[in-house]
């Protein structure tokens, strides 16, 4: 007996433990549809004449810039001597014609622009892009159309301090 109350004096000696204990749980789930992306640059209309040793019997040029049409132009007309030496360079460059605009649906760009520099990134199309997380945790992700995107994550943490 005199052991026992000997071993229950030392357990009531020892030190309580102290120990917190935490648990967190997080689930989440992310879809991502890419959206649609047009870039354009217009080009303008250019008309140069360079030459020696030539008459100008008719001045041509650059049209007039109506909206929504090109530009065109009227060469010009020379005379060049009948005899010695002469040179001629005419270049004419035709800019980008102002349309009538762009349009997306459904995040597809149906009709793209005409211009001289263009960057255009179609967007995607959810189609049937789903996520779920139940009760026990199971995550289910269906796909979708090109450019879409679908991330599940289930996170436990368990802290004991």
């Amino acid at each position: 007996m005199k052991k026992a109350l000997i071993a229950f004096g030392m357990l009531l000696m020892a030190a309580p433990a102290h120990a917190d204990l935490t648990h967190k749980i997080s689930s989440s789930v992310q879809l991502t549809v890419d959206s649609a992306a047009s870039q354009a640059t217009r080009l303008g209309s250019t008309y140069s004449v360079t030459g020696n040793n030539l008459t100008v019997t008719t001045e041509g040029g650059l049209g007039t810039l109506t909206s929504g049409s090109a530009v065109g132009y009227t060469p010009t007309s020379y005379t060049a001597p009948s005899t010695g030496t002469y040179s001629l360079t005419e270049s004419f460059i035709e800019g980008d014609v102002i349309p009538t605009g762009t349009t997306v649906s459904s995040g597809v760009v149906g009709t793209l622009p005409a211009f001289g520099s263009v960057t255009t990134t179609a967007g995607g199309v959810a189609g049937s892009l789903a996520g779920t997380i139940d009760s026990t945790h199971t995550i289910g992700l269906t796909a979708g159309g090109a450019g879409t995107s679908a991330t599940g994550q289930f996170i436990t943490e368990i802290t004991v301090k």
